[in-house]
């Protein structure tokens, strides 16, 4: 599909959008499809592009926070085959189902989507609270490596990322995320850094580049098998892609600073004309 002047430059800044709001908080696609949606593209195409395009933004933001990475390589290993494999689990599903049952599907991932968009400041806040929590107790008891006895959901050692931190229930709920980050994908980075954050005794910025790390691996196995098997709408990937590079880096360098309000704001009015778009 050709593109006007002005289309190519709304697909862009989608793009640079997502970008950025992917790398900070992690609801991008609920900027870039609906845009899709709007020039009329079919809704499983719009998915399939907007995940291809956004491939490159979700690199960009993860080597932006590359620094607040050191010493995650054991629980990224961990984690990483479960995003891997509920990634390839839910791109396969969009796939296999018949596109009129994504259509069904995909407002209620969006209302999904929306809430978790708004209830993600006080998510925050509870992590970071039981983060202090922590902290606390660490030093309350006067131990270098606070740890519980190991458990189902996560082995809390500390700051060094390791692989045995990483309990099968918390494996298992990365690996679901995957699943919907797969098929659809929007927000999945709101529920891996809640998700993190209650499993993880860690700092909230070093969750959220291990939580860019996931998401890329989820994006980046979907995007394999939908350029594999699928139809993409390539010339607004590139487009979306282009703009997602540039908010990676906007992201991680200038993102913290953004007012979150406004970002919420904007996801959820641009969520709801999508849902609009859908239902009508």
């Amino acid at each position: 599909m050709s593109h006007t002047v002005a289309e190519a430059l709304a697909l862009f800044g989608a793009g640079i959008a997502a970008g950025t709001i992917n790398t900070v908080v992690g609801s991008g696609t609920l900027i870039t499809f609906p845009t899709l949606l709007a020039f009329n593209y079919p809704p499983v195409i719009a998915n399939v592009s907007n995940n291809v395009g956004l491939v490159p933004g979700v690199l960009s933001g993860v080597h932006g926070y590359r620094a607040e990475l050191s010493g995650q390589r054991g629980r990224l290993k961990a984690l990483g085959s479960a995003s891997l494999a509920g990634g390839l689990l839910g791109a396969i599903l969009l796939l296999v189902l018949p596109a009129a049952a994504f259509k069904a599907i995909v407002p209620a991932l969006i209302v999904i989507s929306l809430v978790m968009v708004v209830i993600q400041p006080r998510l925050a806040a509870w992590v970071a609270a039981r983060q202090r929590a922590r902290d606390a107790r660490r030093g309350a008891d006067g131990e270098a490596d606070a740890g519980s006895k190991p458990g189902s959901f996560g082995r809390m050692k500390g700051r060094g990322g390791a692989a045995g931190e990483v309990g099968p229930v918390l494996w298992l709920l990365v690996f679901c995320t995957g699943v919907y980050g797969g098929y659809f994908g929007a927000a999945q980075g709101v529920l891996l850094i809640g998700l993190l954050g209650a499993a993880l005794n860690d700092g909230l910025q070093r969750l959220n580049a291990a939580k860019n790390v996931l998401a890329a691996l989820v994006n980046g196995i979907a995007a394999v098998v939908f350029i594999a098997f699928s139809h993409v709408a390539w010339g607004a990937a590139a487009l979306i892609a282009a703009g997602a590079v540039i908010g990676g880096q906007i992201g991680a360098r200038a993102g913290r600073r953004l007012p979150p309000w406004g970002l919420r704001l904007l996801i959820v009015c641009v969520g709801t004309a999508a849902l609009v778009k859908l239902l009508v």
